[in-house]
């Protein structure tokens, strides 16, 4: 027999009722799918990462943070500069912190501090090459150009927007083959070009050679010329830095008044607080970190149109993308750059400084990593050479930190540099860069820090030079001075090549005539005939010579 089957009845409205999740109201005017990451922590104030907000959608999702949000602590570039921007986020500060802030940020460093150009011929002198360099022209587009008439402003920044892709989409001429004279020629070049785009009101041309120039520096195919490099590049940065600046700061003019050197965010109307955040967003969408970073920091002086907070809250996050980049010496001369800028608009704060020289130091094994000694072996390039490339990045950053500051930055540094390995290049920029009379009251501390270094190409006797240098403008503890003229001498007085003797002795005789008797000069000198008369060394070291009898 056959049996009927009949399909059960279902209500399908009333299961689905059922199914149905636990509705929870949502207010979708303080929705935003990356709440977490960017409004609930840019508008708490000093939020730690583990924190939780007063919204029940935001507390619920904070455990499923974001990777990149420990870097940000909590916020992106463009939440910062909204909410720097945004005057009900920033509270009120009370008249006293007013009045120190304006203090601090009137204060500038003085004609004691050296300043960077006085520094830029040597470097381009000293780092040159033969290799052959090549280099990436813009060489601009016609996309874009053709207008119609009545077209809207959406229809005018997608063609802003098209512009700037076309910059990575092969808008560019490669040369090479190029001598360092023509490397150097074609960046006066882009140069001119910045300033030329710029005088015909070609804003979006004049930020594509700059992101354009800031890419040749994460180029290090011919590395002993990175630091001419960087001088060379930073250049154009600085010019662009100071051409945003001063067209800002002249939409500020009112009724043909200009605001005060140390006027206020307030005294700055909304026309130009707009065009200054319209710059920082373009900026922040660039997509490369070195271009990004470079373009960033030579603009950061216009922080001061948007709020008194502004560079103090940009400059440890500017810090924090320098750990993204992974090449030692791309990433310490970007180190340099920061510490350059942050010296000429806010140079009160050290804190910001510190923290970057800090970072360098938690990298610098980097330098013996194989990544690096890979690249030195395929570029013949010995590890002695290539330590001397850090000189002037280092040597800029520690000038920059050891200005003013007391000398217990100095022990702390001196810790720091123990803990790895007393590694020379370190050792010798510390006593370039701090105070003559910190080094010498630390003389004998220095000396067995020298002892003990990791010379790793850097020789200890220029170690000894750079010790003498400051003995020669400040005394040490009298009890030690004997001592101390005993250790540098050991090492001296071992020295075979005549040139590299006479620049340690030529300094160390001078500290002998200031602090003892004819005998103790006799016998140096007598160390002196003894090392420079064979061979007739003496004949190529005639201003050392001289210099050292001119002591006596």
């Amino acid at each position: 027999s056959y049996f009927l089957r009949h399909a059960r009845s279902r209500d399908y409205v009333s299961e689905s009722e059922m199914c149905k999740l636990e509705s929870v109201p949502l207010d979708f005017g303080d929705y935003h799918p990356l709440k977490p990451i960017t409004v609930t922590e840019s508008k708490t104030k000093k939020m730690n990462r583990k924190g939780s907000t007063s919204s029940t959608s935001s507390s619920s999702s904070s455990s499923m943070m974001d990777p990149l949000s420990s870097v940000l602590d909590g916020t992106d570039p463009l939440s910062l500069f909204a909410a720097a921007a945004d005057p009900v986020t920033t509270a009120p500060a009370t008249d006293g912190a007013r009045r120190r802030r304006d203090k601090d940020e009137s204060s500038a460093v003085g004609s004691d501090f050296e300043p960077w150009s006085s520094k830029r011929g040597e470097i381009l002198a000293r780092y040159t090459t033969t290799e052959k360099l090549s280099i990436n022209l813009y060489m601009g587009s016609e996309k874009g150009k053709a207008t119609t008439t009545g077209s809207a402003v959406s229809e005018k920044v997608r063609t802003r927007l098209e512009e700037l892709d076309d910059l990575e989409e092969g808008s560019q001429k490669e040369l090479l083959n190029l001598t360092q004279q023509d490397y150097m020629n074609r960046i006066e070049e882009l140069n001119q070009s910045l300033k030329d785009a710029w005088s015909s009101d070609q804003k979006v041309k004049a930020l594509k050679i700059v992101i354009q120039c800031s890419k040749l520096l994460s180029d290090t195919t011919v590395i002993q010329f990175y630091p001419s490099k960087f001088v060379l590049i930073t250049d154009i940065l600085d010019t662009f830095g100071k051409l945003v600046y001063e067209r800002i700061l002249s939409m500020c003019v009112d009724n043909r008044v200009s605001l005060p050197d140390n006027f206020s965010p307030e005294s700055v109307n909304d026309t130009a607080k707009e065009t200054c955040l319209n710059w920082f967003f373009k900026i922040a969408s660039i997509r490369e970190l070195i271009p990004r970073f470079y373009v960033e920091a030579a603009i950061l002086k216009c922080n001061k149109f948007l709020s008194k907070t502004g560079i103090s809250e940009c400059l440890p996050r500017l810090t924090s993308m320098i750990r993204g980049i992974g090449d030692p010496l791309v990433a310490v001369y970007a180190r340099a750059y920061l510490c350059r800028v942050g010296m000429e608009v806010a140079p009160q704060l050290k804190e910001s400084l510190n923290k970057n020289f800090f970072d360098f130091l938690l990298t610098f094994k980097q330098i013996h990593g194989d990544t690096v000694q890979n690249q030195l072996v395929v570029q013949c390039v010995e590890i002695p050479l290539y330590l001397t490339l850090y000189s002037p990045a280092i040597d800029w950053i520690l000038q920059c930190i050891a200005y003013h500051a007391p000398d217990v930055l100095l022990t702390e540094m001196m810790e720091r540099c123990k803990k790895l390995g007393n590694n020379a290049l370190l050792l010798n920029s510390v006593m370039s860069a701090f105070r003559a009379e910190f080094i010498a009251a630390r003389s004998m501390d220095f000396i067995g820090m020298i002892k003990e270094c990791d010379e790793s190409g850097f020789p200890k006797h220029l170690l000894f030079r750079s010790l003498g240098l400051n003995l020669a403008l400040a005394d040490p503890p009298e009890n030690d001075r004997l001592q101390i003229l005993n250790e540098a001498w050991k090492v001296i007085t071992k020295l075979k090549n005549p040139q590299d003797y006479i620049n340690c002795a030529e300094v160390w005789v001078e500290y002998t005539c200031r602090h003892f008797t004819k005998r103790e000069v006799n016998t140096v000198l007598a160390d002196v005939i003894k090392h420079m008369t064979p061979d007739r060394a003496f004949e190529d070291a005639y201003p050392q010579v001289k210099s050292l009898f001119c002591q006596i």
